[in-house]
């Protein structure tokens, strides 16, 4: 018997498990969508709007209190799921990959780059 590979976990960052409604803001104008899976360092969205890789978004996040929080992302992958329903009907989903590039910390003064490396894929 082979010995099981030891498997290197990628994302090193606290993740939040809560599902988060946003507002994407893009040159196409503003649409709602689902972020999932947050980090420091990014988000999965899900979202029924057509993002391009590359594309800068700014993702605001809206408290129940009213507070709101804004960053601007960049679009790094896309994904299409299908599934399975409890009804036995077949479910769609798509959604994009987005990385932190900077905060805003008030709408009239600049954003706060975020500091990472470039990762190159």
């Amino acid at each position: 018997m082979a010995p099981q590979a030891q498997v290197r976990e990628r994302r090193s960052h606290l993740r939040f498990d809560k599902v988060f409604t946003i507002y994407l803001s893009t040159e196409g104008g503003l649409s709602r969508g689902i972020g999932r899976n947050i980090s420091a360092q990014g988000m999965f969205v899900e979202t029924r709007e057509h993002l391009s890789l590359g594309e800068r978004v700014k993702v605001t996040f809206a408290g129940e209190d009213g507070t709101e929080m804004t960053c601007l992302c960049e679009v790094r992958y896309q994904v299409a799921l299908s599934y399975g329903r409890k009804d036995g009907r077949e479910g769609n989903s798509r959604g994009v990959g987005l990385r932190i590039v900077a905060y805003e910390v008030q709408e009239d003064q600049p954003l706060l780059l975020v500091a990472r490396e470039r990762v190159m894929h």
